[in-house]
């Protein structure tokens, strides 16, 4: 059986798209990960058809801090792990889902002469999708404007089946709903949005008269809440089901979750995280989203209580608009694209 390494992690959105290609794949290649000791390793220890190799990695941090420092001796030493790695797998190919994460499997895999497609999700390049783009031999882009570079190819985004596949029953009989109210999906990423954790919990009260909310806080939200109308709950493994359940949806930017949420039809308040805390790759994505009229958008920078009010009050009042749009939209799931050049490109490996 022909074999793939995938990599990635750090967070959710560079492990579930890489996971979306691997559940199209599990009946023709033997499926490895590898990734750090991060998020990537406890999702990755659910998947019982994925082999799992850790290695070290190190992020830049966005401010001057001695850590910095030490990233090119962690990198050095993540390239040393992959590269023993790939050649006890020697796999045909090499898919690389972005991030920090995946830096050292694609240089090791580079200098092993084994084919890499990489994947970029956002509007603009990431630090390591920019150095990985000089490695692999193809990169994948969510969104067309991305794809400029001769190596770059427009595909959408990689989704997985569960997404798109589920019960809006399940979150109904896990709160205390008013069934005459819409449904609000509250979502800020796998590692969850302080700000908009913040200003949920500060308007509770009014936002509960006009929504059952379902607020997917993260598993570092500082406080439980119970409330009438309200279900908070850490992390969602069963992401389908709240996707269901939702009529509306506040969220951040990230591509993974707009993307799944324009999948969905879900019409959406994207509050995208702020350039002080990014390098402005989610205010470029909500912009997009805005611009094409499938989701509208409040910057942090700019967040007044009236302006939020007005804005939800546009998704409730233009609903329709906003659905009518994300059905004109191009389908963003890659998935089969991906394959497509995924089996392409191994063909250049003598292994294959």
């Amino acid at each position: 059986m022909k074999k793939i390494v995938l990599t990635g992690g750090g967070t959710a959105g560079h492990v579930y798209p890489a996971l979306a290609v691997a559940e199209k794949l599990k009946e023709e290649y033997e499926i490895h990960f590898v990734g750090s000791n991060g998020m990537e390793k406890e999702i990755l220890s659910k998947e019982k058809k994925i082999t799992f190799h850790e290695i070290s990695a190190a992020k830049l941090e966005r401010k001057l801090t001695l850590k910095n420092l030490l990233i090119p001796i962690k990198l050095f030493k993540g390239v040393r792990e992959a590269k023993k790695i790939l050649r006890q797998i020697q796999p045909n190919v090499i898919f690389s889902k972005g991030g920090f994460v995946s830096l050292p499997t694609v240089i090791a895999g580079k200098k092993l002469g084994i084919p890499i497609i990489s994947h970029e999700s956002d509007l603009s390049f990431g630090l390591a999708n920019k150095i990985i783009l000089k490695k692999c031999d193809i990169m994948c882009c969510t969104f067309r404007e991305t794809a400029k570079n001769k190596k770059c190819v427009f595909t959408g985004q990689p989704l997985r089946e569960k997404v798109l596949k589920g019960s809006k029953l399940k979150i109904l009989n896990c709160g205390d709903f008013d069934k005459s109210l819409a449904n609000l999906l509250v979502i800020g990423g796998s590692l969850g949005a302080k700000f908009i954790n913040e200003k949920v919990w500060e308007n509770l009260d009014e936002l509960t008269k006009k929504f059952n909310i379902v607020h997917i806080a993260g598993k570092q939200a500082s406080q439980e809440i119970k409330h009438k109308n309200y279900l908070q709950v850490s992390y969602a493994d069963n992401i389908g089901d709240y996707y269901a359940f939702a009529d509306f949806a506040i969220s951040r930017a990230g591509s993974g979750v707009i993307n799944e949420l324009l999948a969905n039809k879900i019409p959406s308040l994207l509050i995208p995280l702020s350039k002080a805390c990014s390098r402005g790759d989610q205010i470029q994505n909500a912009k997009l989203f805005s611009k094409l009229g499938i989701a509208d958008m409040l910057e942090e920078e700019g967040f007044d209580k009236k302006k939020f009010f007005l804005k939800l009050d546009n998704l409730i009042k233009n609903s329709q608009k906003f659905e009518n749009n994300m059905k004109n939209t191009q389908n963003f799931n890659s998935c089969d694209k991906i394959i497509e050049i995924i089996k392409k490109v191994e063909k250049k490996n003598p292994l294959s």
